[in-house]
């Protein structure tokens, strides 16, 4: 059993989802295992474009599992759109696993993203503000919400009050 893995260096557009899109054509199964919804990139098939930021590039080509592993944070109104813009467009969305342990882009980490680029002034990142550096945050110190968190009322209220107190006590006090 084989295995291509496709790495980049985090700069950026390096063009690693044309590579995938151009493995995942002959994959069994494509997965995401990094990053988030940022800029994504656009692939073209069978004369057709796509812009994904979610969603691995084997959604595209039929029979392809599809999974997006813990290592993703995953802002799930991004993903619900691109499933939905997907199905729209007559593509297969069926076949998507969302690893149970991926960490959950939440409001208030877009709201912590854009705080702190406007606090650096002149020493600005260029974040693209849609919380993806706070949720990674938030997952390496150990209080962020993950998938399996959303279909547990009781964890996820028990997390969330945590977490919660201390976001608020972050933007009240510093």
């Amino acid at each position: 059993m084989a295995a291509v893995v496709v790495m980049g260096t985090q700069w950026g557009d390096e063009g690693k989802g044309k590579i995938v899109d151009y493995l995942a054509q002959q994959a069994e199964t494509v997965v995401r295992y990094q990053g988030g919804s940022n800029a994504g990139h656009t692939v073209a098939v069978n004369g057709e474009e796509y812009k994904l930021r979610l969603l691995p590039s084997g959604i595209l080509y039929k029979g392809t599992h599809n999974v997006i592993a813990n290592g993703v944070v995953v802002d799930p109104e991004v993903m619900l759109q691109e499933m939905d813009a997907m199905e729209k467009r007559g593509i297969d969305v069926s076949g998507i696993r969302l690893s149970n342990r991926a960490h959950v882009v939440m409001p208030y980490h877009r709201l912590m993203d854009g705080l702190g680029e406007e606090a650096r002034g002149a020493g600005k990142i260029g974040t693209t503000k849609r919380g993806i550096g706070p949720c990674y945050a938030d997952k390496y110190d150990r209080i962020g919400i993950r998938a399996e968190d959303l279909v547990s009322p009781e964890v996820l209220k028990e997390k969330l009050t945590t977490v919660l107190k201390l976001k608020n006590d972050l933007l009240t006090k510093i």
